[in-house]
């Protein structure tokens, strides 16, 4: 098993209400893109392989990057369809989308919690394939070569942790809220199983003039 680092993408677009319009990076989220390639270069933290999902934000991201590796697209590290699930929250359960960012404390583990449960009906996967292909495009990469940068989302990341430590719904929502743009997440294989040795890491925007730039949403 190769050790894998998720990253987070850049911030998007954090005024969209949907999927489609939110699926790029703003401009601060293209610095931070930057300035984390700077850093990875500069420290000469050694990658061999670079992975993403197919959403824009991803690729915007590793572009700005600038890792000098080829970039292998593949859409199981693809997000969850949180807005559409949010949507479906409001028509279904009438529970409405926040409209402070406190109210994602509450909000984000019921969401996790009813569509795991199979209580919205048509969404857009189901939970379990969720689960399934984060499993199967991660075990796929830790068999490649060289450790891996791996460039995809929150959501997704939280998922990953909450598999490799066991933890239910509470604990893996308080950590995709706590998830920063382009923040660093490395897995470990140690005795055949991933263990997590680096969490919510922004040493590139860890300086007085860019800690503005450690943001959530």
């Amino acid at each position: 098993m190769s050790h894998i680092t998720l990253i987070r993408h850049g911030q998007a677009n954090s005024q969209a209400k949907d999927e489609i319009s939110y699926d790029k990076l703003s401009p601060l989220g293209h610095e931070q893109a930057a300035w984390l390639g700077d850093h990875l270069r500069q420290s000469e933290t050694h990658h061999t392989r670079l992975y993403t999902g197919t959403l824009r934000r991803h690729i915007e991201t590793a572009e700005g990057m600038n890792t000098g590796l080829e970039p292998i697209r593949d859409a199981r590290l693809n997000e969850l369809e949180y807005f559409t699930l949010a949507t479906m929250m409001e028509q279904q359960h009438g529970i409405p989308f926040p409209t402070e960012q406190g109210g994602f404390t509450n909000h984000l583990p019921l969401v996790f919690e009813t569509w795991k449960s199979d209580k919205l009906e048509n969404p857009p996967e189901s939970y379990a394939n969720f689960e399934g292909r984060i499993k199967s495009v991660l075990s796929e990469i830790s068999d490649g070569d060289g450790p891996a940068l791996v460039v995809t989302s929150g959501g997704l990341i939280s998922m990953v942790m909450a598999q490799a430590m066991g933890l239910g719904i509470p604990a893996m929502s308080r950590i995709a809220l706590a998830i920063m743009h382009t923040s660093m997440h490395r897995l470990f294989p140690i005795g055949g199983h991933w263990s997590p040795v680096l969490f919510n890491a922004v040493p590139h925007l860890d300086t007085p003039a860019r800690r503005v730039a450690q943001t959530h949403i």
